[in-house]
């Protein structure tokens, strides 16, 4: 890990102090997941407070690191005491420990988007890490087809998924798996459940993985056998490749989220197929599996080298079908260079 996030954020904040309790933000300026625990960096360095449970852990882990590792000893006003200003993440901060930090006296400066703009740009072993999060992603998609069998649930088949990431050394999955048959393919968080597999169903699978505490993204749709009965979607699907890839080739550092969302839409639009594409082009990939940038029709977001993001375009026919086609990709040099990287082309199993 980058042992200068701590130093990083606390120096773009500007506070006396900056006090992080979040995990996910915990973990970004220690590279230590814990489900507990106190980030406190001021102009004498890091500490980073915890329980009993982690304390052995986290000491080994942050050897080295100049992060100092304390038993919290159950009094934050105690450990605030010396400072009359401290910054914390007001987005992810709940109202009760607001008003809680509010009663010791102290002036509340937002840490946020401190946070927001350094997690964008990723560091080189932040991309290490998603780069093998995405070949363990891919590597178990590959796999996973020769196991589909017909009978198999949606449950089924993201267990046996999830079993193959983990034993190509996935940590865990980036969130929980999406297994859409047939017409359930049509919603886009369609909630993975017991429909039964049958010869000629549409399948959507939207998944992803964890390794060194970072994500990928990746989504995929393609038939279970071919029973001559879908043209439409066999069509429609090119469609959506074709969209897939005009945003993968054409978007650039410097443009906006809304000009990269625009390349994909543009081509659905030709198509008439644009008001069935109801979400977003993509959104930031980290610890986090939704973070900055955004890549939308609103968004002003900068695109950036070493930004980390996804390519997904997609299209909902209720009740009928859904396609989305997600990869996980980087900006090196100016352009898309994709990380997750299994075959795209209309899969027949």
């Amino acid at each position: 890990m980058n042992t200068n996030n701590a130093k990083k954020i606390y120096e773009a904040v500007g506070a006396e102090a900056v006090l992080t309790s979040q995990y996910d933000l915990r973990q970004y300026l220690t590279g230590f997941a814990t489900s507990f625990g106190y980030v406190l960096s001021d102009k004498n360095g890091t500490t980073f407070y915890t329980d009993p449970r982690y304390i052995e852990g986290a000491t080994a882990a942050l050897k080295g690191t100049g992060i100092e590792v304390k038993l919290f000893g159950g009094s934050l006003e105690e450990i605030l005491k010396p400072y009359k200003e401290v910054a914390v993440p007001l987005d992810k901060t709940l109202y009760p420990d607001y008003l809680k930090l509010s009663g010791y006296n102290l002036k509340i400066v937002d840490s946020m988007p401190a946070f927001t703009g350094a997690m964008a740009i990723k560091q080189d072993y932040e991309i290490e890490n998603i780069k093998k999060a995405c070949e363990i992603t891919d590597k178990a998609y590959v796999k996973l087809l020769s196991r589909i069998k017909e009978g198999m649930t949606e449950n089924d088949v993201a267990a046996e998924l999830e079993y193959l990431m983990r034993s190509f050394g996935a940590s865990g999955t980036s969130f929980e798996s999406i297994v859409g048959f047939e017409a359930n393919s049509s919603v886009p968080h369609h909630e993975t459940g017991l429909t039964k597999l049958k010869f000629g169903d549409i399948i959507l699978i939207d998944f992803g993985c964890k390794y060194g505490g970072y994500c990928s993204d990746c989504t995929r749709t393609f038939l279970f056998g071919d029973d001559k009965k879908h043209g439409e979607f066999k069509e429609t699907y090119k469609k959506v490749l074709e969209a897939h890839y005009a945003a993968k080739e054409k978007i650039k550092g410097g443009e906006t989220g809304k000009e990269a969302d625009e390349y994909a839409r543009s081509v659905l639009r030709g198509y008439g197929l644009d008001k069935f594409f109801t979400h977003s082009l993509g959104h930031g990939i980290g610890i986090n599996v939704h973070e900055h940038p955004m890549l939308s029709p609103r968004s002003s977001d900068i695109l950036k080298e070493n930004m980390v993001f996804s390519d997904e375009p997609g299209v909902y026919f209720e009740g009928k079908f859904g396609i989305r086609i997600e990869d996980t990709v980087t900006l090196k040099g100016g352009k898309v260079l994709s990380l997750t990287d299994s075959d795209k082309k209309l899969t027949i199993i």
